[in-house]
């Protein structure tokens, strides 16, 4: 199967438009008319190479919302027409004890990306959504529900998922006092999925401007970190912290804001954090941790939760031969908050 897409060739130069052939439909494969596809930090990162070389092209895109236009022989669960999702994994094992558990993220041999993994069972390189076409095991395809908006569904995929996914592991529940720090692509999912669990959200924020935006998404409280007297005030008073800061920064005042017990939750960082203060662990017993996104299970029981409670991300629309300016906007933090691609656009509807 042809299919236009738009992939990066080097670390230095634009994505440019490009032609993949997609696998040959094996009996257990869904293929996909893709109609939508969220813009990730991660997209970033990998074609530029920030977290190693990757083997170009790169067509980048884990976020992909379409609908099935073939399924395979042995398929069951899919039929044409149906509005489904990928996230950021298309195969693992299946026999590991963490894909036993549905935790495919954890695969003990290795997930397969949705893009740039060199190790599918199909040969080759993974290309993503960044295109008007995907073929995927039936197992790494997902149900999105009809009655929310398609292109807003788009980073729930990893947006969604990488905040649910903690929240759920975590037993977030009903009058916990939760704490989102940081709002972007990540904490906006935070703040609205804590807030339909019933929670009471603070967000934490350096920004008052930002607080205010927190409290349009469903925050019933603001925290200004930068207020020493604020965080005073909260101090042991959290039953849960969900950390979305995309870089290094010192962690030392949010573990303050713990109970006896409780959790903070690294999902933005994903580099090494400068210093611990680690009296503030044992003064309370309070815990660092981390998480990444969720198995396909998880992924559905979130998409089934967002249908039933109407959540979607923010998102601003773009076409897909404005994603290099995205890309400059990104970096900047100047989007609320995440853009999806109109694959429209590619298709040239």
């Amino acid at each position: 199967m042809k299919t236009k897409a738009f992939a990066a060739f080097n670390e230095v130069d634009d994505l440019i438009p490009h032609e993949l052939t997609r696998r040959v439909l094996t009996a257990e494969d869904v293929a996909i008319d893709i109609l939508y596809c969220g813009v990730c930090h991660s997209d970033l990162h990998t074609v530029k190479g920030d977290w190693g070389k990757p083997s170009y092209p790169v067509v980048p895109g884990h976020e992909i919302i379409g609908r099935v236009s073939a399924v395979g022989a042995d398929v069951t669960s899919y039929k044409v027409g149906d509005l489904v999702g990928v996230g950021c994994m298309v195969e693992s094992c299946q026999h590991c004890h963490s894909c036993d558990e549905g935790l495919e993220q954890y695969c003990e041999n290795g997930m397969i990306g949705t893009y740039n993994s060199t190790k599918s069972k199909h040969g080759g390189v993974t290309y993503g959504g960044y295109s008007t076409a995907i073929v995927v095991e039936e197992k790494f395809v997902l149900r999105v529900p009809e009655t929310i908006d398609a292109a807003a569904a788009a980073p729930l995929l990893c947006a969604g998922i990488t905040t649910w996914s903690p929240l759920r592991h975590w037993n977030v529940k009903a009058g916990d006092k939760v704490g989102i720090v940081g709002l972007g692509g990540l904490g906006h999912m935070g703040v609205k999925f804590a807030k339909a669990m019933g929670a009471h959200v603070v967000m934490i924020t350096t920004s008052i401007e930002k607080g205010e935006d927190a409290k349009k998404l469903g925050a019933d409280e603001v925290l200004v970190s930068k207020d020493a007297d604020q965080m005073k005030a909260h101090r042991s008073s959290f039953d849960f912290l969900l950390n979305t800061i995309p870089v290094d920064h010192d962690v030392n005042p949010y573990l303050n804001l713990l109970k006896l017990d409780k959790t903070m939750v690294m999902v933005g960082a994903i580099e090494p954090l400068s210093s611990v203060h680690s009296g503030l662990l044992i003064g309370k017993r309070r815990n660092i941790a981390g998480s990444l996104i969720g198995g396909i299970k998880e992924t559905q029981e979130m998409l089934d939760f967002c249908g039933e409670h109407q959540i979607v991300s923010e998102v601003e629309m773009i076409n897909m031969d404005t994603i290099n300016e995205a890309y400059v906007r990104m970096q900047k933090s100047d989007v609320k908050y995440r853009f999806v691609i109109d694959m429209a656009s590619l298709k040239g509807e």
